[in-house]
């Protein structure tokens, strides 16, 4: 099998850009954002940060399935099984946060764009489910 495809190269670095942005986040902007914030906005800045966290590692997890498959590694059949599936769909296909203006701006960004990047991929594990059926 050839090489992966271009969207795939692009999102994967994507997806690897944000995992170090969002660990960059939480180990080091996180608490001095939290400082100044109630407990119940606290909260919601770890429960906010877990989704960022959950949306990335679903995302890279299917992303390298899928650079397994151009690899030689696994069959596109395999990678699209359950084993492999994007997961966490309710909790991360969820839209809000960013609109949250009690939020710290850095972690409304990361939200917004994991977001994206998540729906992104959505639609495309989709579309490579079709094309094995």
């Amino acid at each position: 099998m050839s090489g992966p495809s271009p969207f795939i190269d692009k999102a994967y670095d994507e997806t690897m850009s944000l995992l170090v942005e969002a660990r960059n986040y939480v180990a080091f902007q996180e608490g001095v954002d939290q400082r100044s914030l109630a407990p119940g906005q606290r909260l919601q800045v770890s429960y906010e940060s877990m989704r960022v966290t959950s949306r990335l590692t679903q995302v890279m997890a299917w992303m390298l399935a899928q650079k397994a498959v151009y690899a030689g590694e696994m069959t596109q059949a395999r990678a699209v099984g359950e084993e492999f599936a994007l997961s966490g769909g309710e909790i991360c296909s969820d839209p809000s946060g960013p609109d949250n203006a009690e939020l710290p701006t850095g972690l409304r960004s990361l939200l917004e764009r994991s977001h994206s990047l998540y729906m992104r991929v959505s639609r495309l594990e989709d579309m490579v489910r079709q094309a094995v059926a």
